[in-house]
């Protein structure tokens, strides 16, 4: 694909002594998202590091998880995050290079266990601006479908769209992928 000769290059201009770059890709439901995110990081060098924010409540999501962490192989360090992404990103070091997969789910988890959202993005925001690594967030688009019929299924739509629209704010780069091509909508691939 030419996003990966693209890619590294935008990695070979990042000065290590300024603020470390932070990329956010959007897209649906199985768009292709994380396969874009995982193949940059690999292209670009540095030592893959995947922060995971998904829980294996049912079957379903087990093999979800098995299919991700197959298709990555074991260059990958991975941590698991459901939470706490703000930690993790603490424990990153220069050498690396972050994939934050996803933020659906982090929030997903964060308003199921009732914590504060507001503060947790909060954190996140610090905890990028501090980051010594570049930093891929993957999150889906979930505002473009039909409308939830219960009202806490609304209130993660909305939920979502803000935090999209906070990490687009923050983030050097978007991209939206919808079928697996990359389309960017912030900054440049090259």
């Amino acid at each position: 694909m030419s996003y990966t000769l693209e890619t590294r290059i935008w990695f070979t201009r990042w000065d290590k002594n300024m603020a470390a770059p932070v990329t956010l890709v959007l897209g649906g439901a199985a768009s292709g998202k994380s396969a874009f995110a995982e193949n940059a990081i690999l292209s670009a060098g540095g030592r893959p590091y995947y922060i995971a924010t998904a829980q294996a409540f049912d079957a379903e999501m087990t093999e979800k998880i098995a299919r991700h962490v197959e298709r990555r192989g074991a260059r990958w360090t991975t941590r698991e995050a459901p939470t706490d992404l703000s930690g993790a990103l603490r424990q990153v070091n220069a050498d690396h290079a972050v994939l934050i997969d996803c933020l659906t789910l982090w929030l997903t988890n964060l308003m199921l266990a009732e914590q504060d959202v507001d503060a947790a993005t909060t954190d996140l925001m610090k905890a990028l601006d501090h980051c010594p690594a570049p930093v891929w967030l993957v999150s889906n688009e979930v505002g473009s479908g039909i409308v939830p019929d219960t009202a806490l299924g609304r209130r993660f739509r909305e939920a979502q769209g803000r935090l999209n629209i906070v990490m687009a704010a923050r983030a050097d780069r978007v991209v939206q992928v919808v079928a697996g091509l990359p389309n960017v909508l912030k900054g440049t691939l090259a």
